[in-house]
């Protein structure tokens, strides 16, 4: 480690008692875990709190299920308060994709009903668009957002894709492949003025935003909670405000169908919820030992040192050293460039995550757009500089050694 590269380090966060963040969770720690933002971790203190409530489920279920949708509330509530939404807009599913597909099976038929999607938007969800585009009898619009693209750029690519055919658009918060915000304020406030349905997928927001629906106009967010809110896996939550809440039905129809929203969420036969009852000790567990805000601040401040180091790794090593402007940059995130010949297709790109995984001992994320390769680090509270020092260091020569195979052919 060089003397710059240390001064320039962010100081690791602690537990109150001195140890290191990392010890509250269980990672692997012969693993690199620089890839919070694909699946998250969950604390010690959540995953405690999950077993504990599972074998209360196991002891007694006739007891267990009858109780639930009050105690699912009870968790709405304590969730809402750290989205800073209102319960009564809030429901629980089971991720962000789940919760899409809730809001294309309520959208009435709209014959020849165009939908607009941006090229950053993630895959799953575009999937779904595409379903419900093919029983419309329409098609799928992509709008293309330049990387770089600043709030009103990105706005107006969204908008140049909408006439009177248009009968919904789809926009990620925070974009998976690309780790960068898009203009959902602006786009939901257009949307609404040609009154055309939103639905933003903020899978990444809950935990790097604040108060990710704040000032926002749409028909309906979500967002997962086991991403960065550190929630176990499962859990996510599904908002809405305006007259499309009551056409919105969970994907299992149980004995609360009857009810209004969101409360017909709240049971859903018996699946195991003890992720969604988990779910608050996670995000209260971030809270009561940093601040949220100080995590953020953290994160970002981490991510950046880590993106810096990587880079110019790269470029020691022979290969580009860009660190990448989105445009709209996210707290806790960052791009790197790839050597040419690695990940310029999402196959690839997540052919060579496993690669990693498996030769590097490192989980993290690769991702592509444009036919272009990106390396995308992702930090939390339990990461340290000596984790991003450590893929500079033993990795990226490696990975450059790749990228030369790659475009030999060998």
């Amino acid at each position: 480690m060089t003397e710059t590269r240390a001064l320039a380090a962010p100081r690791p966060l602690l537990l109150a008692d001195g140890r290191d963040a990392a010890s509250a969770w269980t990672l692997d720690p012969a693993m690199r875990h620089l890839n919070h933002g694909s699946f998250g971790a969950v604390p010690r203190v959540a995953q405690e709190r999950q077993s504990a409530l599972r074998d209360e489920m196991e002891r007694a279920p006739v007891a267990w299920f009858p109780r639930l949708p009050g105690r699912i509330a009870a968790a709405r509530s304590a969730i809402a308060g750290h989205l800073r939404v209102q319960a009564r807009d809030l429901a629980l599913v089971p991720n962000a994709s789940a919760g899409a597909s809730v809001v294309y099976a309520a959208l009435g038929a709209r014959p020849g009903g165009d939908i607009v999607v941006t090229d950053h938007g993630y895959g799953a969800v575009t999937m779904g668009a595409e379903r419900l585009a093919r029983r419309w009898g329409a098609r799928v619009r992509t709008a293309h957002v330049p990387l770089g693209a600043d709030a009103r750029q990105a706005c107006t690519a969204v908008m140049s894709q909408v006439d009177e055919r248009v009968a919904l658009i789809v926009l990620d918060q925070i974009t998976s492949a690309t780790a960068r915000l898009m203009p959902v304020g602006l786009v939901g406030s257009e949307a609404a003025r040609h009154g055309i349905p939103l639905l933003v997928d903020g899978a990444h927001a809950p935990g790097l935003l604040p108060a990710p629906m704040e000032g926002l106009v749409c028909d309906a967010w979500v967002g997962n909670l086991h991403k960065w809110g550190c929630a176990p896996r499962g859990t996510a939550a599904l908002v809405a405000r305006g007259p499309l809440r009551e056409e919105l039905h969970p994907l299992i129809d149980s004995w609360s169908a009857a009810e209004p929203f969101p409360d017909r969420f709240d049971q859903q036969g018996t699946i195991d919820a003890t992720g969604c009852l988990a779910a608050p000790a996670a995000l209260d567990f971030v809270d009561r030992t940093w601040g949220w805000d100080t995590a953020r601040a953290y994160m970002d401040e981490l991510a950046g040192y880590g993106a810096r180091v990587v880079a110019a790794a790269f470029e020691a090593s022979g290969g580009p050293a860009e660190t990448v402007d989105v445009g709209m940059p996210v707290p806790g995130m960052r791009l790197v460039r790839l050597p040419e010949g690695l990940g310029a297709t999402r196959i690839e790109a997540d052919a060579l995550r496993d690669r990693a995984t498996e030769e590097l001992g490192v989980e993290a994320a690769f991702t592509s757009f444009g036919g272009i390769g990106y390396l995308r680090l992702s930090a939390h509270v339990y990461n340290t500089p000596g984790d991003y020092e450590y893929f500079a260091d033993a990795c990226v020569p490696v990975v450059e050694r790749w990228a030369r195979e790659a475009r030999s052919g060998g």
